[in-house]
């Protein structure tokens, strides 16, 4: 990176500043981890590998002193930014120094500009504000998603941990700051209140299934209307992973809401042992997801989707990656911005998640335009144009295929695949793939020989979903690409309208491929109780 650069990392042994601090080890600077106490920065020091030299120093945040220490940039990763003030930022300014924090304090970031704009332009320096998973990174993945748009109508944002991520105090703070309080939010295309942590509901996260979340405060709030002229629906949503604990702090918020207390602030130490407690029976894979509708550049209606995806732990690392992508920029010397703001526009999704590269994260994007008359279409949106030409040309319009098959499948078993018209075990020269449209979807009909079985698919309620139905047994599944075609994965299963509990349901493997020139297909469905229940697959011409 050149020159070593001084940075000053405060709130280094936070759930999130450690996170960081390993980030920045990474790095040719020198790094100087400051906190109140030194014996567990000392800790943190002796468990940091790379080049960056290291530091520690004792620190009070609230009486900021940087005249011995010299810095080039000074980071604030403590918080609660809910109750902090501009104390820290105004001394890195005086001092000369940049500065850059991971707010998502809704009024601390609100009040940042207009406070500190002018005094960061005199001194030369870049001060940022909200350099974390919102309002940096959630408006990066709407920038990316929204680009040449005519208009949007909504967006939504929501976020889920894993029950096992680290529950810093400040982190509990700031959550518990809003619930049950009234929050302000653009619903139906103007500004109403709502109660923080009010209407539950649960959301789509690829990779993680329906999560609970609630109306969560955050810049967001302000930020996302104003920057993309949101002209409907613009929330900010935000849950827990177990549902007893995400459920048991909504019922909890209803003493705010009746005026009964005035905080649940109080309730944080012990929130965060029972926390502690019910974290075994959840897991460490969290995320994030981004949803916008509007017009697009073509003035088609257009939906749109970004996900992120954390396991094994990585889901702490999310909200710094902005905070990393901005030093490195001032430390590169690329990122020439001076002034106070909101990190918004100040550095793109790529360069954010490109903190985040060597971690176990996935990250997925795309959308769908307009009105398409093919089932597939609809459901893979513009990820379709990138399948194998004969997955596409099958998946891409009603048409009748010939080719050949096999089936397999457990001989006790037969009576049900008959009853069901699935095909018996065996070879089939002769199998015919009939796709017709029907209502706002396709109805499939597989004949293996003689027989035949036909089931009907249409578009899932979420993105990048469909529903398949046998009779009166529907599966919902999620359809993903492959460099070779794509796969199916099962996301739930119902009779009729009632949904079935997961527990007891099937095994399902299928997917379409090209190989040799060919367009084929594999099917296999298995039970814990009943072993391989049927399978069958096939190329067609």
């Amino acid at each position: 990176m050149g020159v070593r650069r001084r940075i000053l990392l405060v709130g280094a042994t936070g759930a999130f500043g450690a996170r960081l601090a390993r980030l920045l080890a990474c790095w040719e600077i020198d790094l100087i981890l400051a906190a109140r106490r030194t014996g567990p920065l000392e800790a943190l020091a002796a468990n940091l590998d790379g080049p960056a030299r290291i530091e520690v120093a004792a620190f009070d945040r609230a009486r900021p002193d940087l005249s011995k220490l010299r810095p080039f940039a000074v980071v604030d990763a403590a918080g609660p930014f809910q109750t902090s003030d501009l104390a820290l930022a105004r001394a890195a300014i005086a001092a000369g120094a940049h500065y850059v924090d991971i707010a998502d304090g809704r009024d601390f970031v609100a009040g940042f500009t207009p406070t500190l704009d002018a005094s960061a332009r005199a001194a030369g320096v870049l001060a940022v504000t909200g350099a974390s998973s919102t309002p940096a990174l959630s408006t990066a993945a709407l920038d990316a998603l929204t680009a040449g748009w005519r208009a949007v109508d909504t967006t939504l944002v929501a976020i889920s941990p894993g029950a096992r991520a680290p529950r810093g105090r400040s982190v509990v703070q700031a959550i518990l700051s809003y619930v049950g309080r009234p929050v302000r939010l653009y619903e139906g295309g103007r500004w109403t209140l709502r109660p923080g942590w009010s209407g539950p509901r649960r959301v789509h996260i690829p990779g993680l299934g329906r999560r609970w979340v609630s109306l969560c405060e955050t810049p967001d709030l302000d930020v996302v209307p104003e920057r993309f002229h949101v002209r409907r629906d613009a929330p900010f949503l935000a849950g827990l992973e177990l549902p007893v604990m995400h459920l048991g702090l909504w019922l909890l918020s209803w003493p705010v809401r009746f005026g009964f207390a005035r905080s649940l602030a109080p309730l944080a130490d012990p929130l965060r042992r029972v926390a502690g407690l019910l974290a075994p029976f959840g897991s460490d894979r969290g995320g994030m997801v981004v949803l916008a509708t509007g017009e697009g550049p073509d003035g088609e209606p257009r939906r749109a989707r970004w996900s992120l995806t954390a396991d094994e732990g990585a889901g702490p690392n999310v909200p710094v990656a902005a905070a990393a992508a901005v030093l490195r920029g001032l430390v590169d010397g690329r990122l020439t911005l001076r002034g106070a703001h909101a990190c918004v526009g100040v550095v793109d999704l790529q360069a954010i998640l490109r903190e985040l590269e060597g971690l176990p994260i996935r990250t997925e994007r795309f959308g769908v335009s307009g009105a398409q008359p093919a089932l597939f279409r609809r459901v893979l949106g513009d990820r379709f144009d990138q399948l194998p030409p004969q997955v596409a040309r099958v998946h891409g319009a009603p048409a009748v295929f010939a080719g050949r098959g096999r089936a397999h499948g457990s001989a006790w078993l037969a009576p049900l695949r008959f009853a069901m018209g699935l095909p018996q075990p065996g070879a089939y020269p002769e199998l015919r793939v009939t796709v017709a449209a029907k209502g706002a979807g396709e109805a499939w009909t597989r004949a293996f020989g003689r027989g035949r079985f036909t089931s009907h698919l249409t578009p899932g309620r979420e993105l990048g979903q469909f529903d398949e139905r046998f009779g009166p047994i529907g599966f919902t599944f999620d359809a993903r690409p492959t460099p070779a075609g794509f796969v199916w994965r099962f996301q739930g299963w119902r009779l009729g309208p009632l949904p079935l509990p997961r527990a007891l349901a099937p095994t399902i493997r299928a997917r379409a491929f090209e190989r040799d020139g060919a367009y084929c297909f594999s099917v296999a469905v298995a039970h814990p109780w009943l072993g391989l229940m049927f399978a069958y697959a096939g190329r067609l011409a």
